[in-house]
């Protein structure tokens, strides 16, 4: 019936003990109730999700229109997430890596219209699911100039991103068909550079972001594993491209999609701030294990790249934010600036040392300053729901 959304491999499945125990550290420190920045600031409502390895139950079917926080607790055994979907599997808003023991948040907006919620234990499938009606109206936040505003920004920085997402994957494509081991190796971090700036618009897009940039073991069984990372494996595991023609042609088409789709969609103002510490997520509670690029070791890129497009969507509210939280403003702004400064450390001229050459202690310098920003960015949604 519906779509998936990206799954995630476990950390135990991709990771030695040591990054596992970094994993589990961050998060700790990411994944506590008072993922929305404190208490002083209170959503309208908190609708109570009780996920477990086997249910999720959501306190609610029935929602008005407006400003909703969901808190969801797992008591299982798995690591899981939470959705909220629109129509055609559209992502609304989602809450990845929840562990077990741990309770997080997430605040949507909802116009009237027919949604659905899913738990993912274990992080894979289509998720244990119920339908969420919302009715009424309420005001928009997008009624507010400047929250308008940001978001039209926010859709220009996507614009300027997609245009060399497609030109980058197109070379790195290119040079899988023509058997170009190497110049394919170097494209490889620079095209997911793009993808890694925008990817709070390209996963609201159903199967399309697990085509892309699902990692082996993500796929359900019998699916197919592709995208970027299949074609990573190849590079780097056996040198040896070529039967994977068939796989470049189908992440090209998939990447020309989903730029067609990113460059007409605007995302509301809650979802550009849950979006900005998404990508912040993203590092402190997956890629800080080395599971996004295990073949390559091209995971600095990545962590570059998050950390820019989450700046990008903050700087985008940043208008906003500067009239009502001037104080939250300098704490991110101190706090991008020590993450981007400990991130410097591992250049290596054009891009970065390869992942596997870090100490632990250097992933905990990485991890320690990437969960102080996550904290603080995950305060912006409050500050745009004036609550």
């Amino acid at each position: 019936m519906s779509m998936r959304a990206r799954s995630r491999t476990t950390v135990a499945a991709v990771a030695g003990p040591a990054a596992v125990t970094l994993a589990a550290l961050a998060l700790a420190a990411c994944g506590s109730s008072g993922d929305s920045g404190g208490t002083e600031a209170q959503a309208a409502d908190q609708i109570a999700v009780a996920a477990s390895d086997d249910t999720c139950d959501v306190a609610t079917s029935e929602l008005e229109a407006g400003v909703h926080q969901f808190t969801v607790t797992n008591s299982g055994s798995k690591v899981t997430e939470f959705y909220v979907y629109a129509d055609g599997d559209r992502v609304m808003g989602e809450v990845e890596n929840i562990a077990p023991g741990v309770a997080r948040d997430l605040r949507l907006e909802l116009p009237a219209g027919e949604y659905e919620t899913a738990c993912k234990p274990g992080m894979v499938g289509d998720g244990i699911r119920a339908v969420l009606t919302v009715t009424g109206e309420a005001p928009s936040l997008s009624e507010d100039e400047t929250l308008a505003q940001a978001s039209a920004d926010y859709q220009r920085y996507v614009q300027s991103q997609t245009g060399a997402l497609l030109e980058r994957t197109t070379a790195f494509t290119d040079a899988v068909q023509a058997g170009d081991i190497e110049g394919a190796k170097a494209l490889f971090p620079v095209a997911r550079t793009y993808w890694e700036r925008i990817e709070p618009v390209a996963e609201s897009f159903g199967d399309l972001d697990p085509l892309i940039d699902g990692r082996e073991g993500d796929q359900a069984e019998g699916e197919d594993f592709t995208g970027f990372h299949r074609i990573e494996q190849a590079l780097w595991e056996t040198g040896d491209v070529s039967d994977m023609g068939p796989y470049a042609d189908q992440l090209l088409a998939n990447v020309q999609e989903i730029v067609t789709l990113a460059d007409e969609v605007q995302l509301d103002p809650l979802q550009l701030a849950n979006g900005a510490k998404a990508l912040l997520d993203e590092i402190a509670t997956g890629k800080i294990t080395g599971e996004e690029d295990r073949y390559s070791h091209t995971d600095l890129w990545d962590f570059r790249a998050n950390l820019e497009g989450s700046e990008a969507a903050v700087q985008a509210l940043r208008p906003y934010l500067e009239a009502n939280d001037p104080e939250l403003v300098a704490e991110i702004d101190e706090r991008f600036a020590a993450a981007e400064a400990e991130l410097e450390q591992y250049r290596s001229g054009d891009g970065w040392v390869s992942y596997d050459q870090l100490t632990q202690d250097q992933l905990r310098g990485l991890s320690d300053t990437i969960t102080a920003l996550t904290e603080s960015v995950s305060q912006v949604a409050s500050v745009v729901a004036g609550k």
